[in-house]
């Protein structure tokens, strides 16, 4: 369903990836395509961008619309992207599909509206069909269940993926009765793309019959999610589970313990030492803290293999 793609060529590690700032907050163009070239290099799938990793709520419009270009540029050929168009009615949803389809975007995500007053659950399921409806791309489901701003039942939820339109679900809901909404979606939908966005729970997604991951941290740990991936899928699941402990590590590190209190620019201070970005600015103002810092330094010292294991 996403155009010059087979779904085998989509199953597998997708990124939702940062998105790199100069100082004053605008645009790193240049370093847009190290980003891209980098994730090529880890097999990377797709690309999900101006989600909340990559900060897409709080980037001014022009910008989201550069980065979608700029990204379509040098992942053409190489991998889908998926562009975040989430907002607080359909209307503007719609907007947005409509520029990330100019842009050259192959797919529209929504998540929940950012702010939702008043709703029933037929009002919800309206916003999504209009919404949907008018897309000029196929769509992707952000599933946040409970974790998000405005939770959808999951009676409105299940009826949202049997829409023809609706080609893949991110699943970073955390709860077991939407795992197998979404599983259930697929096996009435077999072209439907479902992908696990919880990345300390990777293993158990994929022995559920996920059919990849779409993570936050793919940037940095897409090797290590691919391995995963296929050690789950060869049934050795100690070898996954250990995989799994050690990103876990990882991933508490560069974000600052299991509290996540450097999350954003953890990650980008990664990337910087990694040469990928160069600086670690963000909308939001996260700042690094010492033992943060210093953990990041001992991942870059100590994980080169997992960073670039090209280089092996």
């Amino acid at each position: 369903m996403i155009e010059g793609f087979a779904r085998e060529q989509l199953c597998g590690v997708w990124s939702a990836t940062p998105t790199p700032l100069c100082e004053d907050l605008s645009l790193d163009v240049p370093s847009i395509e190290r980003m891209v070239e980098h994730h090529a290099k880890l097999d990377i799938r797709g690309l999900f961008v101006a989600g909340s990793c990559g900060e897409g709520p709080w980037l001014p419009d022009e910008d989201r619309r550069t980065l979608v270009r700029e990204v379509a540029k040098f992942a053409k050929g190489k991998m889908a992207m998926a562009v975040q168009v989430t907002d607080n009615s359909a209307a503007r949803v719609i907007d947005n599909m409509n520029r990330a389809a100019e842009d050259g975007g192959d797919v529209a995500v929504i998540a929940q509206p950012f702010f939702r007053m008043n709703k029933t659950d037929a009002s919800t399921l309206a916003m999504y069909m209009q919404a949907i409806d008018a897309s000029p791309l196929p769509v992707g489901i952000y599933e946040l269940g409970e974790r998000g701003p405005s939770p959808i039942p999951t009676s409105v939820i299940s009826e949202i993926y049997q829409h023809p339109k609706v080609c893949m679900i991110k699943d970073s809901s955390g709860d077991d009765e939407r795992r197998e909404l979404c599983l259930a979606a697929r096996e009435q939908r077999p072209e439907i793309l479902v992908l696990d966005g919880d990345e300390f729970r990777c293993v158990e997604y994929i022995a559920a019959g996920y059919d990849g991951l779409l993570l936050g941290g793919g940037i940095f740990n897409g090797a290590m999610a691919w391995e995963i991936i296929r050690a789950t899928q060869a049934g050795d699941i100690e070898r996954a589970n250990a995989v799994q402990d050690h990103m876990n590590e990882i991933m508490w590190a560069v974000y600052g313990g299991k509290e996540i209190k450097c999350w954003l620019a953890g990650q980008k201070q990664l990337l910087v030492g990694m040469g990928v970005f160069r600086t670690n600015a963000n909308h939001l103002n996260y700042e690094l803290n010492d033992e943060c810092a210093a953990g990041i330094e001992r991942v870059l010292g100590e994980e080169r293999e997992m960073l670039f294991p090209w280089e092996g």
